[in-house]
């Protein structure tokens, strides 16, 4: 060997001798497989009923809106029973006794509709089975999709009283249901009158307005002459009707456009705009093809009259404007069908003329043909003249088929009883566009596609249709003492949106509210068979205005209540059962029982009596903290709810009403199965584990619409793999950890005390995050601590100290903190990720009664807030970009391996700065082996971050050997008594 060959260096591995993580935590999850386990577990040690029996605390109470009983979930489904229970489960870690209720809509057309399918399959006709036999098929159906849906909802670890769910079909449900129901009855607001409703001629019953959906639909449209009948005959103002412009009647015409030719049969008036300009146009010549004449004049909507010209074919030049007209001097007008051979004098009656405020010139023609059996707006029109006798009509039957007897229509129906190629349209328009041309009643005809109202159940278009149903009255003081919030269903139901009810999002109140300022009074009854009947009788030969009409006796309500509690409501359809509930003080010839039963929607609003008022886990006032459904709940449950309570309550059965939007594909489109971008809860929990839905959920706005799909969820699957592993670092630095390693808060070191004061801030984001239901604000801040401020800074910078220490501050103070962390972060997500913060609670706290979803989140000290030490970290943490970046650059040309090859010297202009910087190990803190700080300016060669000015760092290498036990270059290493190893780890060497 040369003399001035350098001694080699003897290796020794001292790799057993570091303090490396230990856990049995594995990096990949496994959650589909293992999520039943844990479900299996909660159920076995019974945590939801241990959590009930803990003492003194705040109720909270989220009140469930009953999903239906007829189906497979949909991640619809998921999204919003995953909402209501990280509601449920944060507030029962903050403290709360926060129960939860799960419950379902059982009665009502769609499983009546599946059930009428099996009849159908099998030839059998469902108005020869009995009613009571069909009631109990009904509710075996619901029970079977009962049990289907709370194992798939147990799936997605939603918690609550599964053992013991409210259905609406059971039988104290339906008593309370009919009990609130003859509250109505006997407060004056319920009454039976005939007007136009929602009706779905498919399912031949009436629909509420949260039973409709809105979807595209081609409709025929026509422009229909009515002829002028008569002018006023006041001589002061035409002292000559024979030199009027429109003393020519015979071929005068006013013209209406509709797209609803099969209401023209019923039509009773024609309605004008008072402030619309109106004039008489006179057809000059025609187009071989043309149903106008020359000679005939119209009278039309200026803004509209060219529109209309075209439509009928005449171009310009064929028609000319002949005067202004004031359509107050027209008197009536003909129906185009009057004086028709076979009609039978149906339409020769005149047809009332007169002026509307709801008419515009925003299309048409000005004028509006009025049926008011089948719209609201003439409808009410005519209600506030006193004139509904003379306009009703029954022209059309339950299955949307005109009257027999009706000339040239009867039996014609407006829709088809099943879709035919996508299209549901009957033959009823098109018999009456074609008796229209026929006898010269059409001007032109087309065709229009618009949004209109379908049944959400059959899918089928609806119609207004004129049929007497049961209302309850929004207007109508009720004098039940409980006027606090007013007098009226309206009244209260303002009140309460307005001073009693937070919403979120806050759009929600302004939506629910101006419903409720305009809304109609509620249709509560429904022609079928299975639902809560209508528990009211009718005097024999009186009309619904007489005083007598409706029976109000408490003792006959008492008997009824009492029969349903006992059997159900198939006690009101049982043989006998008018005499039976009539008893001996009425005739029951005398008497009608009404079949009908009530809406759903009634239902489902009277929850909060026969749920929160009368179970023991309810309230001991009624009401809900909070009600949580999608937005179109506003129209729906929110809405019901509202009404029957007011009507009840005399206030809302809640507190907050929260809402969230619907689920969309990736590229923002509705989910439809004919598009084939629909993705099912079932699909992302057999992959992915039901843990990454739920991630989902939290990650996203729920009060906006949502999308979902593959590539969205192989992100949300990432962001669960980085948390993830942030805490298997923990846990695996805290394998051995013990009381006695601990270290008091007053003796941590900077960098410990500032993960403290970070602690105490989150604490506060989470709990007031979790109480506003921001689940996103939660997650995003806990995530972003994790994953920056753990990962990315304190645990890397720890590391050292964490493996390579002996018995020292710095190391008790980094596993103090850490345990501190890992209280604080699995009950801050428990709620979101229950499965995962399970699977880390139980790895360092094993036992068959072990769960961290029986523990609250800890108590965090306000002493930990250190607002100055966080001013002097982001300082330092600043300046530690600049030398992290400058490194990195090092690293990349391959000057250095690692950081720890490296002795910086870092210049910093700021006085102030720079003495917060030496009172800092910042070569621990840059994962330097040695680094200099230094007030001189920075040389040009310095690198430089824009963002941080007056920093500059001049790479310099670190002197001396590398420690084989740390691997930091120090000049003292070899020094020591154990071989090539610093001071630090000779130390804890010994």
């Amino acid at each position: 060997m040369c003399a001035d060959t350098p001694t080699e260096t003897k290796t020794v591995d001292y790799k057993d001798t570091l303090n490396l993580p230990k856990t049995d935590f594995p990096m990949r999850a496994g959650l589909p497989k293992r999520e039943p386990e844990w479900l299996d577990r909660w159920a076995r040690i019974g945590v939801y009923d241990r959590l009930r029996e803990k003492q003194g605390r705040t109720p909270f109470t989220l009140h469930d809106g009953p999903p239906y009983a007829n189906g497979h979930l949909h991640i619809g489904h998921a999204l919003n029973k995953t909402i209501k229970d990280i509601i449920v489960r944060s507030h029962q870690m903050m403290g709360f006794d926060s129960g939860y209720v799960p419950g379902w809509d059982c009665h009502g057309l769609p499983i009546e509709w599946k059930i009428e399918e099996q009849y159908r399959a099998k030839g059998k006709d469902k108005d020869a089975v009995p009613v009571v036999e069909f009631r109990q098929e009904c509710r075996k159906f619901a029970e079977g999709w009962v049990d289907i849906q709370r194992e798939e909802f147990k799936r997605l670890g939603i918690t609550g009283n599964w053992a013991d769910p409210y259905l609406t079909m059971n039988f104290h449900a339906e008593r309370v249901i009919a009990e609130e129901f003859m509250k109505f009855l006997m407060n004056g607001t319920l009454y039976q009158g005939s007007k136009p409703v929602m009706w779905s001629p498919v399912e031949e019953t009436a629909l509420a307005e949260a039973e409709v959906e809105y979807h595209d639909k081609e409709s025929p449209t026509v422009w229909v002459k009515f002829r002028v009948g008569g002018l006023s005959n006041d001589r002061n103002v035409w002292p000559d009707l024979e030199k009027h412009p429109l003393s020519d009647m015979q071929k005068t015409f006013v013209v209406i456009w509709t797209t609803t030719p099969w209401t023209l049969p019923s039509n009773k008036a024609v309605v004008f705009g008072d402030d619309i300009a109106y004039g008489l146009y006179e057809v000059t010549g025609t187009p071989e093809e043309c149903w106008a004449a020359v000679g005939e004049k119209f009278v039309l909507a200026d803004k509209l009259a060219d529109e209309v010209m075209k439509r009928a074919r005449l171009e310009p030049g064929m028609y000319r404007r002949v005067s202004d007209v004031d359509p107050n001097e027209i008197a009536w007008v003909m129906h185009p069908l009057a004086n028709v051979e076979g009609a039978n004098g149906e339409w020769n009656v005149e047809r009332d003329f007169r002026a509307a405020d709801f008419v515009t010139d925003e299309e048409g023609t000005g004028f509006v043909h009025c049926a008011p059996s089948h719209g609201m707006e003439e409808y009410e029109l005519y209600r506030g003249l006193g004139m509904l006798e003379q306009v009703i009509t029954y022209n059309v039957m339950d299955d949307g088929s005109f009257r027999a007897d009706l000339p040239f229509f009867g039996g014609k129906k407006i829709l088809r009883a099943k879709a035919k190629n996508g299209s549901w349209e009957g033959d009823a328009n098109a018999a009456v566009i074609a008796k229209l041309t026929e006898v010269g009643g059409l001007l032109a005809r087309g065709k229009i596609k618009h949004s209109y109202p379908h049944s959400w159940r059959s899918k089928a278009p609806v119609i207004y249709r004129n049929t007497p149903q049961w209302f309850a009255a929004i207007d109508r003081k009720i004098g039940d003492g409980q006027d606090t919030y007013g007098e009226t269903i309206r009244e209260r139901a303002l009140k309460s949106i307005e001073d009693l009810v937070k919403f979120t999002p806050v759009s929600g109140r302004n939506r629910l509210h101006s419903m409720m300022e305009t809304r109609p009074d509620w249709v509560l009854s429904r022609q079928r068979a299975w639902g809560v009947p209508l528990t009211c009788f009718t005097k024999v030969g009186a009309l619904p205005t007489d005083p007598d009409f409706l029976l109000r006796d408490p003792k006959v309500n008492a008997r009824i209540t009492e029969a349903f509690e006992a059997e159900g409501a198939d006690a009101w359809y049982k043989d006998g059962a008018k005499e039976r509930f009539l008893g001996n003080d009425y005739d029951p010839a005398e008497w009608n029982k009404v079949d009908d039963i009530l809406d759903v929607w009634f239902d489902s609003g009277s929850t909060h009596a026969f749920v929160l008022r009368d179970r023991a886990d309810g309230t001991a006032d009624g009401i809900a903290d909070v009600y949580m459904e999608g937005t179109d709940q506003h129209r729906g449950w929110f809405h019901s709810s509202l009404l029957e309570a007011c009507g009840t309550l005399g206030r809302a059965p809640y507190r907050n009403v929260v809402t969230h939007g619907f689920t969309l594909d990736e590229k923002g489109n509705k989910m439809s199965k004919s598009l084939g971008n629909t993705i099912g809860p079932d699909e992302i929990v057999k992959q992915y584990g039901a843990d990454i839905l739920r991630l989902w959920v939290a990650q996203t706005d729920y009060t906006a619409d949502q999308r979902i799909g593959p590539e969205i969820l192989k992100g949300v699957a990432d962001s669960y793999r980085r948390l993830r592993n942030t805490m298997r670092f923990m846990l695996g630095s805290l394998s051995d950890f013990t009381e006695a390693d601990r270290i008091d808060v007053s003796d941590m070191p900077d960098l410990d005390a500032w993960v403290l004061h970070r602690m105490a801030e989150l604490d506060e984001v989470v709990r007031k995050g979790y109480a506003a239901f921001d689940f996103q604000g939660v997650f995003q801040a806990v995530f972003t601590f994790a994953t920056g401020d753990l990962s990315a800074f304190y645990f890397d910078v720890r590391k050292d100290a964490l493996y390579c220490d002996g018995d020292t501050v710095d190391r008790r103070a980094a596993r103090t903190v850490l345990d501190l962390l890992f209280h604080r972060i699995t009950t801050w997500l428990a709620p979101i990720l229950v499965f995962t913060m399970e699977e880390v609670w139980l790895e360092r706290y094993p036992g068959d009664d072990s769960s961290v979803h029986l523990v609250d989140m800890p108590d965090t000290p306000a002493d930990w807030r250190n607002d100055d030490l966080a001013v002097r970290i982001a300082s330092m943490r600043k300046v530690r970009r600049v030398v992290t970046a400058a490194l990195e650059i090092q690293r990349r040309e391959k000057t250095i391996g690692a950081s720890l090859e490296a002795a910086p010297v870092v210049h910093v202009e700021d006085a102030g700065v720079l003495a917060v910087l030496k009172a800092m190990p910042m070569d621990d803190l840059c994962i330097t082996s040695a680094l200099t700080l230094t007030a001189d300016p920075s040389p040009a060669e310095a690198f430089r971050l824009p963002e941080v000015e007056g920093v500059g760092v001049v790479f310099e290498k670190a002197e001396g050997q590398k420690c084989q036990r740390c691997w930091k270059i120090l000049p003292d290493v070899g020094q020591h008594g154990h071989e090539g190893v610093c001071g630090r780890c000779d130390a804890a060497l010994s």
